[in-house]
């Protein structure tokens, strides 16, 4: 009987010992786990376990608000949230969108006080992708603010974890929309893993909030209409506008080509690379893809690209050496504004294409 006893106590304690140990290994692993997400998810974590806190400290004194802010707004995900639903619950369908002339950065400000550098997340789920929006620009002020006012709130009610980039061609060149869409796509991945980027002129504004903007398993044309064609689509094969590849597409296909110059045949060259690749180009329903297109007239230094059909017969022949492999720059500055992230370029004269 004493045995028996003795031998119960042993086992009690050593199946205590062994519960024990299990819950020390779980909480190790969650631990891991956590830390190990947050470095892959944000690059700028990376480099920030690597700084010593005291360099991190002294970088921050000398420099402002560059690598302080940074850290200041690096945040560990919460793992315990649960994830956004597939439709938020906040979408509102279509609106009636107006443009006030007297409309000021500041106000926009105002009325998006959750966005910093042009980044948001949603605070009560995780969003199921993380959203890069790239606007190529040049002279087009009051059109970014437009935008602007209307695409973040626009975004916030479909629930995305997304950042805003404004890239700004300088000098006097051509403007290039697709080098500058290549120049974003570069630079935004730099900050963050994005999974999905939108390609977005600064003069077309969505009007219905049920036209997502995530990215599927095809590339996804989103401007099925807009008012300045009577809501049809400009011409079959259109894949202009805005559009939405993620990582590993645009990836796939090299990017856009680095060598239209003016106005015209970018988004054709992308659609070839597209099909050349055996993807489809994918539209949302058009009672819902429908845009707001901001009048204006033609820009000086976007005059129409001469040479845009030439270069569209070359296209097969040059996809792999002419895009994100051979997409050269010359970085001016990136400036962290609150409703944006600002790249500035300059890219010299064009180079000639035989």
């Amino acid at each position: 009987m004493g045995l028996s006893y003795g031998k119960l106590q042993v086992s009690y304690k050593l199946k205590l010992l062994m519960l024990f140990s299990l819950c020390i290994l779980l909480v190790g692993w969650v631990t891991s786990s956590y830390l190990l997400y947050a470095v892959h998810e944000n690059p700028k974590t990376k480099s920030l376990l690597r700084n010593d806190r005291k360099a991190t400290t002294a970088a921050g004194e000398q420099n402002g608000n560059s690598d302080r802010d940074t850290m200041s707004t690096v945040k560990l995900p919460n793992m315990m949230m649960p994830p956004c639903p597939s439709q938020s619950p906040y979408l509102r369908g279509p609106s009636k969108l107006t443009f006030k002339a007297s409309l000021t950065l500041e106000e926009v400000q105002k009325e998006n006080p959750q966005v910093t550098k042009g980044r948001f997340h949603p605070k009560d789920c995780l969003a199921l992708q993380r959203v890069a929006i790239l606007i190529p620009h040049r002279s087009r002020e009051k059109h970014l603010l437009y935008l602007l006012e209307h695409l973040h709130p626009f975004l916030q009610r479909q629930q995305l974890d997304y950042g805003i980039y404004v890239i700004h061609q300088a000098g006097n060149a051509k403007f290039n929309r697709a080098k500058l869409l290549n120049v974003g796509y570069l630079e935004a991945l730099k900050e963050e893993n994005w999974d999905c980027f939108i390609f977005h002129d600064v003069d077309l504004v969505p009007e219905n909030d049920f036209n997502i903007y995530v990215c599927g398993s095809q590339p996804k044309h989103l401007v099925v209409g807009r008012n300045s064609t009577g809501y049809r689509l400009r011409y079959q094969g259109y894949f202009g506008g805005v559009t939405a590849l993620t990582r590993e597409q645009f990836s796939k296909v090299n990017g856009f080509s680095n060598n239209y110059w003016g106005w015209g045949g970018e988004d054709d060259d992308l659609r070839i690379r597209v099909e050349m690749q055996k993807m489809k180009v994918i539209r949302p329903s058009p009672s819902v893809a429908k845009y707001t297109m901001i009048f204006h007239t033609r820009d000086r230094g976007n005059e129409a690209n001469g040479q845009r059909m030439n270069l569209l017969r070359q296209v097969s022949r040059v996809w792999k050496m002419d895009g994100l492999n051979s997409c050269s720059y010359n970085l001016l500055s990136m400036e962290y504004n609150p409703l944006y992230t600002n790249i500035t370029v300059d890219f010299g004269r064009p180079t000639k294409i035989s």
